[in-house]
């Protein structure tokens, strides 16, 4: 089984989050999907680290007030661990660039719901309203990437139909 690490970020301003539509990569597990930006660990990297790099990468900004929120576990159908590092961040300086991997649109919080979002995120987005000061969440995908498991610190979640 392939264990990767990865960080994302909601950045937040005016009541929105930036999002990524993801469009631009051919072999993309997010492909036609919008989350927020980040990434995966490059060789010795922090989870802070990681998160500065990748929002820099993506966005062009530079984060300056950010709040690492939870440790996410995917498990995925296709023999894959990911562990996910989970922040906001509400403070940031510089220009926006282009995005190699989608495009980035700020999105009003409450309009996130209508997008075509993965089902694991709707649970990480109540935890993120909820305020929540720090969570563990897994989530279990099958083959077909549907979500057939959930657990919130240790303790299984009842999945809505």
């Amino acid at each position: 089984m392939r264990v990767r690490m990865s960080t994302l970020c909601y950045i937040e301003q005016d009541g929105r989050y930036l999002m990524m539509h993801r469009t631009k990569k051919e072999k993309d597990i997010n492909k036609d999907k919008w989350i927020g930006v980040g990434g995966h660990f490059e060789e010795g990297e922090s989870p802070e680290e990681c998160l500065l790099r990748e929002v820099r990468e993506e966005t062009g900004y530079h984060l300056t007030s950010y709040r690492f929120r939870g440790i996410v576990t995917f498990l995925s159908g296709k023999g894959e661990i990911e562990y996910m590092h989970l922040f906001t961040a509400d403070g940031f300086t510089g220009t926006a660039v282009p995005c190699n991997e989608g495009e980035l649109v700020w999105v009003e919080k409450k309009e996130i719901w209508k997008l075509n979002i993965w089902e694991g995120d709707k649970i990480f987005f109540r935890l993120l309203e909820d305020e929540l000061p720090f969570f563990s969440l897994k989530l279990v995908y099958d083959k077909q990437d549907q979500l057939v498991l959930a657990s919130l610190n240790g303790r299984e979640m009842e999945l809505s139909v």
